[in-house]
């Protein structure tokens, strides 16, 4: 079969879970004894389908997306005790989004070692989506340990402390564009228009896609993005702080 592990393997999943720096006695434990079963199920996390239809991330993945948000709500639960339900429900979905798991897969360098097929291999486009994806299936397999969020929480928690505070200090810079449709609705203007143009057929560049908005008839703001969402998220954001820049927010 093309994913059996070998020596080679091993050790760099074994230097990987190392590099975590996950503060816990069983974990440190698995990583010295090398329990085989265990690593086989942080491999499989580490293999898109591309590369195998049969073994690949995509089981751990679906489970690592409940495990993600119950081990967000216990730090939102310790952190943030007098957070409404609405407020933690928002910062949840900040903490658990698509784009926070893919910054935490660069952070760690998970990339290096997802193994992929050919097409996936050539795809830019689809570099992001394969690296928060393996991420989250890494949560599943690390939950799969020891039927426990523990770990995960004494991986994650720091990080979500850093990444919460920047988030309730300005939430704006993360839900620019709802905050610009309620600002409309509050005033009674019409939605926001967002005209997008592909500028560059570039995959990856920074500059591919162009946005302006405009609000009744007026053109806002304008901005640049490597994807048609990005473009229009950076417009949002670039003229809610143009508003709180004059005191219109």
């Amino acid at each position: 079969m093309a994913n059996v592990m070998n020596g080679k393997r091993i050790n760099q999943i074994i230097t990987f879970l190392k590099s975590l720096n996950i503060k816990s006695k069983r974990f440190s434990e698995i990583i010295r004894t090398q329990n085989i079963s265990v690593i086989e199920d942080f491999n499989q996390a580490l293999i898109h389908s591309s590369n195998d239809k049969i073994i690949n991330y995509e089981k751990l993945e679906f489970f690592g997306d409940a495990v993600l948000r119950l081990a967000a709500s216990n730090f939102i639960e310790k952190k943030y005790p007098q957070m409404s339900v609405g407020e933690r429900s928002e910062l949840r979905a900040q903490i658990v989004s698509d784009e926070w798991l893919t910054k935490l897969g660069g952070e760690i360098g998970i990339e290096k070692l997802i193994i992929k097929g050919p097409k996936a291999l050539g795809d830019e486009n689809s570099k992001n989506t394969i690296i928060g994806e393996s991420t989250e299936a890494l949560i599943g397999a690390l939950y799969k340990c020891f039927n426990s969020i523990q770990e995960i929480n004494l991986w994650l928690d720091d990080i979500w402390e850093e990444d919460s505070e920047i988030f309730i200090k300005a939430p704006y810079k993360f839900k620019s564009k709802t905050v610009l449709q309620e600002w409309c609705q509050s005033k009674g203007f019409d939605l926001p228009v967002y005209k997008i143009i592909e500028v560059s057929s570039k995959n990856g560049d920074p500059k591919r896609f162009s946005c302006d908005i405009f609000i009744e008839g007026l053109k806002q703001s304008s901005a640049f993005g490597k994807s048609h969402k990005e473009a229009g998220t950076n417009a949002a954001r670039v003229l809610i702080e143009k508003f709180l820049a004059i005191g219109k927010i």
